[in-house]
């Protein structure tokens, strides 16, 4: 087994049958993102892809949460608009270089989600090739609360090609919570089950077991068939309507307001 170091929030590992798992691993927090913390999964996620000893890459959270987006306590001091758009437009592309990773490395990747995927946990998830999900798993899309488009690391792009464009816009214009069930339903999810972790490692065990070549000529074409070439140029759109968003006071109001509420929820 080879283990990855100086990850920030992250755990990662290369088992001995060929499967690599990365975990996000702020637990007491349910696994916030930061800009670390995506640079990290994209540097990460290139070594095992770049490994010929890696067959399939398993992503989770754990038993709390799978991830919970960015970091809005990180945020929130710095939502007076200081930054430039140049400044904002280099940290994104940053950000969303992990999900291109993710659907362009050779490898299969199964997201085994337990708990709440929150905005750019809902995106990595998404951008994974299977997804298992416990009972208790759910999906969240809060932009349009937050003053900002449903442009974030490609999920715009990937939602709608896995639930159709109609369930896609009820998700993302609603902000509701969508749950294991409904997002088996709807094909977003692969399986339920009581230990998503065990039973992503179990198959992506099976796949490490396969002809590597094969199995990426098979990535290849499954990719082709939802059109993910055009994934790229869509986040380009993506940070583009993003960068607006958050420059807007409609974004700088919802982040105060969450500052605000996280000093009233404080024990006195």
């Amino acid at each position: 087994m080879v283990e990855y170091q100086d990850l920030d929030g992250l755990r990662a590992e290369l088992r001995s049958d060929g499967v690599g798992v990365v975990a996000f691993d702020r637990p007491e927090r349910l696994n916030p993102l930061t800009m670390q913390t995506l640079c990290d999964l994209e540097r990460v996620l290139r070594q095992l892809g770049e490994d010929a000893g890696c067959g399939a890459v398993v992503i989770t959270g754990g038993d709390r949460a799978f991830c919970t987006g960015m970091d809005l306590k990180a945020s929130a001091p710095n939502s007076s608009g200081g930054e430039s758009i140049e400044q904002v437009y280099a940290v994104m592309r940053r950000a969303v270089t992990s999900v291109l990773t993710m659907r362009e490395i050779g490898q299969p990747v199964i997201a085994a989600v337990s708990g709440p995927a929150v905005g750019g946990g809902f995106a990595i998830a998404t951008a994974a090739d299977i997804r298992f999900c416990s009972p208790d798993a759910v999906f969240i899309a809060p932009f349009l609360k937050l003053g900002v488009s449903i442009g974030d690391m490609g999920l715009s792009w990937m939602l709608p090609r896995l639930i159709g464009a109609g369930a896609a816009a009820e998700v993302f214009y609603s902000g509701s919570p969508l749950g294991a069930a409904e997002g088996q339903r709807l094909g977003l999810v692969q399986r339920i089950v009581e230990d998503p972790l065990q039973d992503a490692i179990e198959l992506a065990a099976t796949i490490a077991a396969r002809p590597r070549l094969a199995v990426q000529m098979s990535k290849e074409l499954l990719n082709a068939s939802i059109g993910a070439g055009g994934l790229r140029e869509h986040l380009e759109l993506e940070m583009r309507s993003q960068v607006i968003g958050l420059a807007t006071e409609d974004h700088r109001q919802a982040l105060r307001a969450f500052a605000a509420r996280r000093r009233e929820d404080r024990p006195s």
